[in-house]
């Protein structure tokens, strides 16, 4: 398969539509010297999406119909239903389940937090911050992505964000003070809109992660640990976002994109 190039003439011909501050590429396509000139000239921010990584979908099953009408099942009984009762929800496909079951909320938990990392990205983009709506579009799709593996009872791949592994997520988020020469902030109005955002996105994820645990432990066993895990580095992530702003992190001519340095 041939490789996508990236030249001066394609931005310049686009670019003078759209403005646009932030240059989405996918992984494997090269970018010509004389575009990645063009992008610094323009304040342009290159991003690449993660190999074979498309925005997902909404993620949805299949419900089987009789006689054309579609079949309920309900959950906990396994009474089939003639039709689907208004305080029930599907679960996956054809079974449904009270809307207040835990994993119906955890569900509503990362509705919300997408809602959520939407909303910075707009206070990124209106703060005039393209490398953290950036890193924050990462956060948005990997947060997809485990809705989707929970709906379809999959594996959740490994977690990578900001070009960090889980693992050095975590190291990264308890040691601010050796990678980025601060001490842990403590969250302040006057540190700016977009502090206060990350920081409320930071809970946000971590409300997430505890719905997950409520979701998931049955009988004292605790179920899809790749689920709650993948919250925990998530937030994280949000958290060294939040410690790179108030750095000066990306202020720094040679801060490379997704790296922590």
């Amino acid at each position: 398969m041939m490789k996508k190039i990236l030249t001066d003439a394609e931005l310049r011909a686009n670019w003078p539509r759209s403005r646009e501050k932030i240059c989405w590429v996918e992984a494997e396509t090269v970018v010509t010297p004389s575009a990645m000139d063009f992008l610094r000239e323009h304040g342009v921010t290159l991003c690449r999406c993660g190999a074979g990584v498309q925005p997902a979908a909404m993620s949805r099953t299949p419900v089987p119909v009789r006689d054309g009408r579609p079949v309920y099942i309900d959950d906990a009984t396994g009474e089939e239903l003639p039709e689907k009762p208004e305080e029930m929800t599907h679960l996956r496909g054809n079974r449904l389940v009270p809307k207040t079951d835990p994993r119906i909320e955890f569900r509503g938990r990362l509705d919300s937090l997408t809602a959520r990392i939407i909303e910075a990205q707009l206070t990124a983009a209106e703060c005039g911050e393209p490398r953290i709506a950036g890193e924050l579009q990462e956060l948005l799709e990997y947060a997809r992505r485990i809705l989707g593996a929970e709906v379809k009872e999959e594996p959740l791949p490994e977690i990578r964000l900001l070009g960090m592994s889980g693992g050095q997520l975590r190291d990264a988020s308890h040691h601010v003070e050796e990678t980025l020469g601060i001490p842990h902030p403590v969250p302040h109005y006057k540190m700016g809109r977009m502090c206060v955002e990350l920081n409320l996105l930071r809970t946000q994820v971590r409300e997430a992660e505890l719905a997950a645990v409520r979701a998931f432990r049955t009988g004292g066993v605790l179920r899809r640990r790749d689920i709650i895990e993948g919250l925990n580095r998530m937030s994280s992530g949000v958290y060294v976002i939040f410690c790179r702003k108030i750095s000066g992190y990306y202020e720094r001519e040679d801060t490379g994109y997704g790296s922590f340095q």
